[in-house]
């Protein structure tokens, strides 16, 4: 499970740890820890030099110190703010590997949010309600992107995407295809796998 800072709390670990799942949960630097140092300290006291890490095996977090983890800290080249990591595993540079691999899914998280169905508004509170709901949009949105693929391989993004190189995501430019689809005339194409290599990457 990877998860961003705001989300590692007493009753998310009390379940990890009757869970079989492996963690790598980012700690905000306010956030007290015990072992790495004589007397308890923030996280923020302990960030590395740029460009380096630092791994620290069974800290105490939170004033009480009742749960102990493994801690990582790096202050990576190129990122604006230095990274606080507790994973049950061993620490090494792979755990900050790991936890990486959640900016995969940032896109996701705003087309799914505010970006495209807004999901946040629904307010709905029941687990199995959200679950039938996110399947919905998780079709939707494989769905979308497959015909936003095929616009670009077809070279008719521009019909959708007024920018010189392509300026919004595979999913946006799937579902304005889709719209001209019904509003336009405009022919559905055939989906297709999606891409394992981007032909056109995103403009910064």
């Amino acid at each position: 499970m990877l998860a961003d800072r705001g989300f590692a709390n007493h009753d998310l670990l009390e379940w990890l740890s009757q869970s079989r799942w492996h963690y790598c949960l980012r700690l905000p630097s306010d956030v007290v820890v015990q072992g790495p140092r004589r007397h308890p300290v923030k996280v923020g006291y302990l960030w590395p030099p740029k460009g380096e890490a630092r791994l620290y095996e069974g800290v105490g977090i939170w004033s009480e110190g009742r749960w102990r983890c493994n801690l990582v800290l790096a202050h990576v080249k190129g990122v604006e703010e230095p990274w606080a990591v507790i994973t049950d595993e061993s620490p090494s540079l792979n755990t900050l590997w790991q936890y990486a691999l959640r900016f995969r899914v940032e896109e996701l998280f705003l087309d799914s949010k505010s970006g495209v169905f807004e999901l946040e508004a629904s307010g709905i509170r029941s687990a199995p309600a959200l679950e039938r709901l996110y399947l919905v949009a998780a079709i939707a949105i494989l769905d979308g992107t497959t015909q936003g693929m095929a616009v670009q391989l077809d070279g008719l993004r521009c019909q959708v995407d007024p920018h010189w190189r392509r300026g919004i995501s595979y999913l946006n430019i799937g579902l304005r295809w889709l719209k001209g689809a019904v509003n336009k005339g405009r022919t559905l194409l055939q989906p297709i796998a999606l891409f394992t290599v981007d032909p056109e990457p995103l403009l910064d």
